[in-house]
């Protein structure tokens, strides 16, 4: 007696077998089925169900892609991003009507039959030859289900779509084939789950939790007989059964489906026809997909930490292999955000730079010692729409995370110098006669055993004509003298300095190596501001340099089951003495105390900073830190056209910008949101000697708050007569090239960065 099976029928292989012998009998079933002129069957008819049982039987049913969620650092959501929009849940969780809706429309006798309907294929093949086109199909839902999955396998790619749908005999036998297995293996209930888990019910939804949420706005699990009809009616066609976009047709298409429900006794005709006279009372809910959803300001971090996870080989070998397990989604990835920060950062920006500025301002936030972004924001929203001001642009970053070519960090470079000095023996009461304006020193040593040489006669001066030495390094570092630092890599050296910055991982922000040349020294070099934030935390962690973090973990489900993934560690290593990073401290400590940065200081905890503001003016920045939190705030154009000189920003006008009198503001406020409530930390200090007599031999600078307008903003002001505004339009230093300013060949290959207009950064 054959072998029945629990649902009834034969056998897979006894199905098989007869499926084979109808076939030749009937002169090629599938093909009379899908390509109605065909002749032959291929493999069946050869005639042999040896030959058919020969083909591969493994179905690689691939995780299905579901949503990804990324959090912040204490689990709050930031964003939802997903390739396809989908959330897999188990049948329990799926309405009974939509159970009894699905398979009465699709395949009413799928509890009767195998993988394959034999009732169904003669009654398509008989159809199909009187009509003379494939008028009726006879897919089962087993056999729909494993086509779904070969399509989901195919993922995006339209060319591999393409072949997992094709029209083909090869395909429809090693469909049924891979049915079979599937019936034998899973059994009706799980096929089912499977199937109403990966199918596409239209408007971006796969599946049908992401269907009820998206027409409904309801769980799949409390659908009812009309709603659970409409969606079952939809998936043959999703383009034509859009209720959305044609209520006629869907409803047309939902009365089919409550017919047959009823027909099979899935539902009494009363039931059926009450739900016919009910809307469709659809209430759709809009696809929310992407860093476009991010909350907190947080949509250009959203968008780093995707640009992390594509480029990171700890998540995959190949980017085809990386951008495959991000489609495929089902993550939760935890980050290092913290919320505190990331709320203070837009609050600072907020109430400092407007979105409808000229200019634009973004900040970076990172914790020394562990490299973790703590906060990442900017004026500019998050978006596609340009009209609205909007980019997807992050300033913060580098050109291969999202970022663009970066800017020159002016002043802010000058610590670096000043720590390789320092690192190499140079003590820091070093003193240099530091004129206003001086030629390059020439030759100076550069890596490799070369030279640069001041071939052209560059020269350099100071923001005012009243900054003229000797100055030491910690007054020279306070008011950000520019001759006094060109002075000191002249005579250590540009090796060393690159060489600090690469310990201290500093890059270009185009992925370029830092060029040696003396002016250097003086910010020319452009770089994105998370690369200074991170930088900077080297200080403030005692000369330990960590590489920036955005993710803490990452856990992906698939199925029913979760697996944790690794994520990239920060590695750190010692750039720097603890003596040399103390001394640094020292130095940026009185910037924000006596100097160029106090506009910027923390009343409420130690602070150190550098200011910096770049060829006329086209940047500003304020770099600082606490033992606890680094941040870097670049406030400019973005596309490196508009000069801040008579502008507003934040509804303040402004003669001249500084890096004290606009970055500064923000960056300290962002910091004393983000530390607020967070216990007090103290810097090791040394003691610095004083390298020289303080006023021998140079003009009077003058009290540094009795300042004129610009230069009051920049921290080193005039007594009125000469210190205010003299040195800045008396002696030209705005038109480049003359009276101070850097000959254009002197910053060779520096892109917007050298145009030829250097020498004023404060």
């Amino acid at each position: 007696m054959p072998k029945k099976r629990s649902g009834g029928g034969l056998s897979p292989t006894q199905q098989a077998a007869k499926f084979l012998g109808v076939s030749v009998l009937a002169g090629a079933v599938l093909a009379g089925i899908a390509l109605p002129a065909v002749g032959a069957l291929g493999l069946a008819a050869k005639g042999s169900v040896e030959s058919f049982d020969a083909l591969p039987a493994n179905l690689k049913t691939p995780p299905l892609s579901q949503r990804t969620a990324i959090l912040d650092a204490e689990g709050g959501t930031i964003a939802t991003v997903y390739s396809r929009d989908r959330t897999v849940v188990a049948l329990k969780d799926i309405s009974p009507y939509m159970q009894k809706a699905i398979v009465a429309i699709e395949d009413s006798r799928f509890y009767e039959h195998g993988a394959v309907d034999l009732k169904g294929v003669l009654r398509a093949l008989n159809k199909n030859a009187r009509s003379g086109e494939v008028s009726e199909g006879a897919s089962t839902l087993t056999q729909q289900y494993v086509k779904n999955v070969f399509v989901e396998e195919a993922g995006d790619d339209p060319t591999k779509v393409a072949q997992a749908t094709q029209q083909t005999i090869g395909r429809k036998i090693r469909e049924l084939k891979l049915a079979i297995q599937v019936e034998e293996e899973l059994g009706k209930k799980k096929i089912l789950e499977n199937y109403l888990n990966i199918t596409f019910f239209g408007q971006q939804a796969y599946g049908v939790e992401a269907a009820a949420q998206r027409y409904f706005s309801k769980s799949a699990k409390d659908l009812n007989i009309q709603e659970s009809a409409l969606l079952a009616g939809i998936v043959q066609s999703p383009s034509r059964y859009d209720p959305v976009n044609d209520e006629a047709e869907a409803t047309k298409r939902r009365n089919v489906v409550l017919t047959r429900m009823a027909q099979v006794g899935d539902i009494s005709q009363a039931e059926a026809d009450k739900a016919k006279e009910a809307p469709l009372g659809l209430k759709v809910s809009r696809p929310k997909n992407g860093c476009i959803t991010a909350v907190k300001g947080a949509g250009f971090f959203c968008d780093y930490v995707r640009a992390v996870f594509l480029s990171d080989p700890v998540f995959g070998k190949t980017k085809e292999d990386r951008a495959k397990i991000w489609n495929q989604g089902g993550l939760t990835i935890r980050t290092t955000l913290d919320p505190q920060a990331q709320k203070s950062v837009q609050q600072s920006i907020k109430d400092h730079v407007y979105t409808s500025d000229e200019v634009a301002t973004a900040a970076t936030i990172v914790e020394p010692g562990t490299g973790k972004i703590v906060g990442m924001g900017q004026s500019r929203p998050y978006g596609i729409d340009v009209k609205q001001g909007e980019t997807t642009l992050n300033l913060s970053v580098n050109n291969a995370m999202g970022g663009g070519a970066g800017y020159q960090p002016g002043s802010t470079f000058k610590p670096i110098v000043a720590a390789a000095a320092i690192e190499g023996g140079m003590p820091a009461s070093k003193s240099y006669s530091s004129p206003y304006e001086m030629e390059y020193p020439s030759p100076v040593a550069a890596c490799e055993g070369k030279n640069w040489v001041n071939t052209e006669g560059a020269e350099l001066a100071n923001e005012n004509e009243t900054e003229v030495g000797p100055y030491d390094m910690e007054e020279a570092t306070a008011k950000s003298v520019n001759t006094y630092y060109v002075q000191l890599i002249s005579d250590i050296g540009i090796c060393p300095v690159t060489q600090m910055a690469d310990k201290m991982g500093v890059q270009r922000a185009n992925g370029n190596k830092l060029e040696q040349t003396p002016s250097i020294a003086l910010g020319v070099t452009e770089v994105s501001p998370l690369t200074m934030a991170n930088a900077y935390a080297t200080f403030a962690s005692r000369g330990m340099y960590c590489t920036p973090i955005a993710i803490e973990s990452i856990s992906q489900r698939v199925g029913n089951k979760s697996k944790s993934l690794e994520v990239p560690k920060s590695t750190c290593s010692r750039a720097m003495s603890e003596t040399t990073a103390d001394t640094v401290n020292t130095l940026l400590k009185g910037v924000v105390e006596d100097g160029t940065g106090r506009e910027a200081g923390l009343d409420s905890r130690p602070s150190a900073g550098k200011t910096g503001t770049t060829d006329e003016r086209y940047a500003a920045w304020f770099v600082g830190y606490t033992p606890d939190l680094a941040g870097a705030v670049w406030v400019g154009d973005p596309k490196h056209e508009r000069k801040m000189v008579d502008i507003t920003i934040g509804g303040v006008p402004h003669g001249k910008v500084f890096g004290g009198a606009v970055p500064g503001p923000i960056w300290g406020d962002m910091m004393s949101g983000a530390l607020e409530g967070e216990p007090v930390s103290e810097f090791n200090l040394v003691d610095i000697p004083d390298g020289k007599e303080k006023d021998k031999g140079r003009g009077d600078s003058g009290d540094r708050d009795d300042g004129g307008n610009g230069d009051e903003d920049n921290g080193d002001g005039g007594n009125g007569d000469g210190g205010a505004i003299g040195g800045l339009i008396d002696g030209g230093t705005d038109n480049g090239g003359t009276d101070g300013g850097f000959p254009g060949n002197l910053f060779q290959g520096q892109g917007n960065g050298g145009n030829g207009i250097g020498g004023r950064r404060d």
